[in-house]
């Protein structure tokens, strides 16, 4: 298992193909689950845990792991599922999500799956555990299902979503000597995450374009374009990078590649980290990218791109 992940480093030539490798595992049940690598920075067997008071219902223990503390978080409990069981034998993913660590636990760890965006897929419409799914696959001839992680943290660990009402201030101010239509197209797969942009862009006087994947924004779009000059109907967009059917870095090629888009500002904002973050968002042509989730940074976004 330590060796899972050795060749993690020569996989980002993957992203702006819009292909991903999955990690998948299993909680308590036969159900499979799957993460993206890129988001994996350890998988080990559980260690120690150590229990401490008032610690959050979902977080099974503390642990010690490469001189930092963590906290382990129940996955299975998480999602509405029983508590995991036979800690010994089980294993935790080490994961950096939304500029922390955190650690999952899980029942089991299998193996790691070249796959195209394309076949991941919004999840079935009336599926028992859509609160918690942002995309479904299908390997092996079983569904695979994976999880809204983004939710899950925020039901730990809620985020202020409070924008500095300066910023607003001061893009109202830029917006006045080069007056912009006041409409952004938002892209994210995950709902928690898509309603947190959503609410900080509108506390700014910004009306909201929303969809929930790459292929459903490239669609609007098009469809906007048909009915004239695109800039005179949104200012820019703003896209998560990991999203079902096509991913942000895809998304932003096609926007460049097409002679009515290829003007757009486009803001990456996404949970993934990394080193090839900024060579990935050269590669494809956005203009900046911002890990989640930071109001004020997204709003100093927003307005660099408005006065751009």
């Amino acid at each position: 298992m330590t060796g899972i992940l050795d060749s993690v480093n020569q996989r980002t030539q993957l992203v702006g193909q819009n292909r991903l490798e999955l990690l998948t595992f299993r909680l308590m049940g036969r159900q499979r689950y799957g993460i993206n690598v890129f988001k994996v920075k350890e998988v080990l067997q559980c260690p120690k845990l150590t229990v401490i008071p008032n610690l959050h219902r979902l977080v099974k223990g503390i642990a010690h792991i490469r001189g930092h503390t963590v906290s382990v978080i129940d996955l299975s409990l998480a999602i509405g599922g029983r508590p995991t069981t036979d800690i010994d034998k089980a294993f935790v993913v080490i994961a950096e999500f939304n500029r922390s660590i955190q650690a999952f636990l899980v029942s089991s760890v299998e193996r790691i799956i070249n796959m195209h965006w394309e076949a991941i897929l919004p999840p079935p419409q009336g599926s028992g555990r859509a609160h918690y799914l942002t995309a479904v696959t299908n390997i092996d001839n079983e569904l695979v299902e994976i999880l809204d992680v983004e939710k899950i943290l925020a039901e730990i660990a809620p985020v202020d979503e409070t924008m500095d009402a300066n910023i607003g201030a001061e893009i109202a101010q830029a917006q006045m000597d080069k007056p912009t239509v006041r409409r952004i197209l938002i892209a994210d797969d995950s709902t928690v995450a898509r309603k947190q942009v959503e609410r900080a862009i509108t506390s700014i006087g910004f009306e909201v374009v929303s969809v929930k994947d790459g292929k459903e924004a490239y669609e609007k779009l098009l469809e906007m374009a048909s009915h004239g000059p695109i800039d005179d109907q949104i200012a820019l967009v703003i896209s998560d990078i990991e999203m079902p059917e096509m991913d942000g870095y895809t998304l932003t090629a096609e926007i460049r590649r097409h002679p009515e888009l290829k003007g757009l500002y486009v803001i990456l904002h996404s949970s993934l980290s990394g080193v090839f973050n900024q060579a990935m968002v050269e590669r494809v042509g956005a203009n900046s990218f911002i890990a989640k989730f930071n109001p004020d940074e997204l709003g100093h976004a927003v307005k660099t791109a408005l006065i751009n």
